[in-house]
């Protein structure tokens, strides 16, 4: 059973990893609506607007009127100077863990190999599916 601190750093991954994912693609298209967002992220809308709240309020990303009108669909979401900082520091955060969690399954695969004697993945004709 895991301990308590190691539940916690993974929820805290979990909630930087969303908070980089949203982040990332409000710089790239800031008039998408929360429902796209939370599509394209594979969350609710509760929780895509929980989060996008979370980095209002931490100055992170600012709500823009981009039209004139009532529509409520009509905002868009922009990253502040201090959002582009923390977005550079969750990308190098977020690459970090993805290169330990790609070293991890490598030697998982390497160990696996050995295990089933099969040839090991690069280059093999049997790993390549001939």
């Amino acid at each position: 059973m895991p301990k308590e601190n190691q539940v916690t750093s993974r929820q805290a991954n979990l909630q930087e990893d969303t908070h980089f994912r949203v982040m990332r693609l409000l710089e790239v298209n800031p008039d998408l609506t929360q429902r796209q967002l939370a599509e394209a992220l594979g969350v609710s809308v509760g929780g895509l607007n929980y989060c996008l709240k979370a980095l209002i309020q931490k100055g992170f990303v600012k709500v823009s009127n981009f039209r004139q009108s009532k529509n409520k669909f009509g905002y868009a979401y922009l990253l502040t100077p201090a959002g582009a900082g923390e977005k550079l520091r969750l990308t190098a955060s977020f690459l970090q863990r993805k290169i330990q969690e790609y070293e991890a399954i490598k030697a998982e695969i390497e160990v696996l190999t050995k295990d089933t004697s099969l040839p090991s993945v690069n280059g093999s004709s049997q790993a390549r599916g001939q």
